[in-house]
């Protein structure tokens, strides 16, 4: 059979959110290449999956790169999975996936959860253009520069923050567009799921009386006319 490589996306929280086909894969490859082995190896026990688990992270990409490309040219079935949802998208993968298909390696995509899509899905903001800028800078001065340079994009504005900067974020958000609807989507598909919505001060300030927790996804609204 002829090697190939799938790129799995598997949960973002809710370990029911993964596909039925996904599941099959995981079962039927030779390897699974993780960026995070013991994330990934919770998972697999819970769906009753026994594979071998090598790692793939930002700092072993490129070598691992050929090695993935090396493995289905000589004939493995190799899946690719991120620490949750899609990989690629924020996530390591993406010298994985060019590698193979210089060399003329089959690469295949079994989709599934990704937390970006997930949250504009239910922000009630406009759907028909979005931009996702992943993750901005941890730098100040970076990050508001990318807030502004992004003021003139059509569409909605996605991008992923941890807990230990969203209150920051939103403090520059609220300085760039004032004006505009702010959603931040925070935990999804977990158990303290949690979407607020409202200018970016309004939001700020619901954050701003607790710690934040958890994996934050945040929308911007275009501009209104």
């Amino acid at each position: 059979m002829a090697g190939k490589l799938f790129v799995v996306a598997t949960p973002i929280g809710n370990m029911e959110d993964i596909t039925l086909r996904a599941l099959r894969v995981l079962r039927e490859v030779d390897v699974v290449f993780a960026e995070d082995t013991r994330h990934t190896v919770g998972l697999l026990k819970h769906h009753q999956i026994e594979k071998p688990l090598m790692s793939c992270h930002d700092f072993n990409e490129a070598k691992q790169a050929s090695e993935v490309a090396r493995r289905v040219l000589a004939g493995e079935r190799v899946a690719l999975v991120s620490d949750a949802g899609t990989p690629l998208i924020s996530d390591p993968g993406f010298r994985v996936v060019r590698s193979c298909l210089e060399q003329g390696a089959e690469v295949e995509v079994v989709p599934g959860a990704c937390a970006a899509v997930a949250a504009l899905s239910v922000s009630g903001l406009p759907t028909h253009e979005f931009h996702f800028l992943g993750f901005l800078s941890n730098k100040s001065v970076a990050a508001e520069r990318k807030l502004r340079e992004s003021a003139s994009l059509e569409g909605t504005l996605i991008f992923y923050e941890s807990p230990f900067r969203v209150v920051r974020t939103l403090e520059q958000i609220a300085a760039v567009f004032p004006a505009r609807r702010v959603v931040v989507a925070r935990e999804l598909t977990k158990k303290f799921e949690e979407i607020v919505c409202g200018t970016a001060t309004e939001v700020l300030a619901a954050f701003q009386t607790k710690k934040p927790k958890g994996e934050f996804v945040i929308l911007i609204g275009p501009e209104e006319r």
